[in-house]
């Protein structure tokens, strides 16, 4: 047997051979994501948090310095309600919450645990 394109010729089909004619471009356009507001300094952190999909991410108080490329202040560091307190005038706790997540600190192992609620 032949190849196709002498077959379909010989039963009286001709294949179209490709013709020189004006070529369609494909736009793609990307969907609009809607960004929450949160403060450019804690940017990365709602970042970090929002890529993550396990409901619980601990972090400790070193890995959140190095994620924001800064020191937590001192209240972070001593404070339970610097992190429980979302106060919408507190620009730091917009980081968890425009993630979806709410933060249990423990501040005796200097960590804090982000859940999302399942």
């Amino acid at each position: 047997m032949t190849t196709w394109t002498t077959l379909l010729e010989w039963v009286g089909i001709r294949v179209p051979r490709s013709a020189a004619g004006p070529r369609l471009s494909t736009t793609i356009f990307p969907m609009e994501q809607s960004t929450p507001h949160v403060p450019g300094e804690y940017r990365a952190l709602y970042t970090y948090l929002e890529h993550r999909y396990a409901s619980i991410v601990v972090l400790t108080f070193e890995q959140i310095d190095s994620l924001l490329g800064f020191s937590l202040p001192t209240p972070a560091r001593s404070d339970r309600e610097w992190w429980t307190d979302t106060v919408e005038s507190e620009r730091h706790s917009a980081a968890w919450t425009a993630a979806g997540r709410t933060a249990a600190p423990n501040l005796a192992a200097r960590t804090v645990a982000f859940e999302r609620p399942v």
